[in-house]
């Protein structure tokens, strides 16, 4: 408003500016709304997805893929915080475990559309309930650090209520599963994914959202989702971030439960 006084303006070009201007500011206010909203907001109870019996894919990598984790090191993966340094989660025994205080990793390679085949195992003699019981994540398109991006939810969902858009199977505070395939904890499941990553103009706006199909145990919980944005924990999503090729990135969660563990991670350019 200062400016205004300071370089008087013909009134049709000052109507547009404070136009503009007050288009600004209730850009500006949304933006603020949506930071000090509640994560409750955006918690989604019912309808509980119906639970169903399935076997996971265990099948070996086919020729062609990226393997992402061979049960033997994690060279094709690195720190979130900082790409330039290795990824420090555990590896023993042919599988990659959670090390929650190393925080996330993600790929070294990025990507664009793909299928990526991934197994976890909740452990055995989880007592805690909802969100703090095995929480982790594969994030399908790693946009920054931290949580940054597009998340399918992990979670021990076996006789284990929460909010259905954040079990697992689920495209985190977006989209419900299709139906809960989850096995007991201490048992092995899989999720296969076919990744459509959103497409962007030139000047940065939307051209076509993300979209995703998964097999969760064998059993289709999302058929060709389309994404609103990425993951918002606070809010509801959009896409304001433009962006290209992106790494694939594990979660780890801060929850109390005991680390989760990954083996037979691998990826398919398409």
């Amino acid at each position: 408003m200062t400016t205004f006084l300071l370089f008087p303006t013909p009134l049709p070009t000052m109507k547009a500016a404070l136009l503009v201007s007050g288009l600004f500011l209730s850009f500006s206010m949304m933006a603020q709304a949506q930071q000090t909203g509640k994560p409750e907001d955006t918690e989604v109870w019912e309808p509980v997805p119906k639970t169903v019996t399935a076997s996971p894919n265990l099948a070996p990598p086919p020729s062609d893929a990226v393997v992402l984790f061979n049960g033997q090191d994690l060279s094709p993966w690195v720190s979130t915080e900082n790409r330039t340094a290795p990824a420090k989660w555990q590896v023993a025994g042919g599988l990659l475990t959670v090390d929650k205080k190393a925080g996330n990793i993600e790929t070294r390679q990025t990507f664009t559309n793909y299928q990526l085949h991934l197994e976890w195992r909740i452990p055995a003699g989880m007592r805690e309930t909802g969100q703090s019981r095995g929480n982790s994540g594969v994030f399908l398109a790693s946009i920054g650090k931290g949580d940054l991006g597009y998340e399918l939810q992990i979670l021990d969902s076996y006789q284990n209520k929460t909010y259905v858009n954040g079990m697992a199977g689920s495209i985190y505070k977006q989209h419900i599963p299709l139906a809960n395939p989850a096995r007991k904890p201490g048992e092995w499941q899989s999720y296969d994914v076919l990744w459509t990553a959103p497409v962007f103009k030139a000047d940065g706006s939307l051209q076509a959202p993300a979209r995703v199909t998964v097999w969760f145990n064998g059993v289709v919980v999302q058929n060709n989702t389309v994404l609103a944005g990425p993951t918002q924990y606070i809010g509801k999503p959009s896409y304001q971030q433009a962006h290209g090729p992106s790494p694939i990135k594990l979660q780890a969660h801060g929850d109390p439960s005991a680390p989760i563990s990954f083996r037979n991670i691998w990826v398919r350019k398409l």
